[in-house]
């Protein structure tokens, strides 16, 4: 039987802070997994592959050190999407991160591009969509931090999310 997995970075408290005075009103998903910046989209894997995942997992993490991300504005995915989003400035370390993970799960290539983003509204009408963007897009977002690690995460029968291995930047 399969489950199905993502691989995420979780920002600090602040920044899910901040988020989620937001995800509250804007985003059903709110309950069923922190803010997290997604590296990795949902996968299936077998208790086999997820295993030898998790030792090709540490092996890309020993190999990229912590690195500084920006949360720099709100934007939205709008027209492909009722997206609202904290934007997650693109670095080379994180983009490196990203393709090294891609390139190492089996399975389709991730739909869209890859957009380093912090969801904070999604499901909105198309009204509401811009009734909310218009009004959230001119809050300055200004976020600095430092990340050294991502997570395996796995999903519950419920739809909610659990984090299943963590995985430290740089570190044995």
């Amino acid at each position: 039987m399969s489950t199905k997995y993502g691989i995420v970075i979780f920002p600090s408290k602040k920044l899910q802070d901040l988020a989620n005075s937001y995800r509250k009103r804007y985003d059903p998903h709110y309950a069923l997994i922190p803010p997290h910046v997604t590296l990795r989209s949902g996968f299936e894997a077998s208790e086999e592959e997820i295993k030898e995942l998790t030792e090709t997992l540490h092996g890309i993490a020993k190999k990229h050190q912590p690195f500084q991300i920006n949360a720099s504005k709100i934007s939205s995915f709008q027209p492909v999407n009722n997206v609202i989003y904290f934007k997650v400035e693109p670095t080379s370390q994180l983009e490196e991160l990203h393709r090294e993970l891609n390139d190492n799960i089996a399975g389709e290539a991730p739909e869209y591009n890859f957009v380093p983003h912090i969801t904070i509204g999604q499901k909105l009408s198309n009204d509401e969509h811009s009734d909310v963007y218009g009004s959230l897009r001119m809050q300055p977002v200004n976020h600095e931090e430092v990340i050294d690690r991502f997570h395996l995460l796995y999903q519950l029968e419920n739809g909610s999310w659990t984090v299943y291995e963590t995985f430290r930047l740089g570190k044995e």
